[in-house]
């Protein structure tokens, strides 16, 4: 008698735990529609802040008094392909 009294208590412990899985995930799932459109525009406005400081702080050099003329050019570079090697002439033997 006591073997069917073990099987039916771990029966309803099963049952449980898996009553309170599929619980758990339907909350879950349903907190997630709430709050995942909150946290997205949360994220958004964090990354687009982020961005604008590094953004003000490049542009912050740049900025030149009224009247001041500034001329930037950028520095030409010569490449050259006397380094690749020296070219040999042969004919094939047959």
């Amino acid at each position: 008698m006591k073997k069917n009294v073990m099987q039916e208590a771990s029966l309803q412990g099963v049952l449980k735990i898996i009553l309170i899985i599929i619980l758990v995930y339907y909350g879950l799932k349903i907190i997630t529609r709430l709050f995942g459109p909150l946290l997205l525009r949360y994220v958004t406005k964090k990354a687009g802040e982020k961005f604008k400081q590094q953004f003000d702080q490049y542009q912050q050099p740049r900025q030149s008094t009224e009247g001041e003329v500034t001329i930037e050019k950028k520095t030409k570079q010569n490449y050259s392909n006397k380094d690749v090697g020296e070219y040999i002439d042969y004919e094939e033997i047959d």
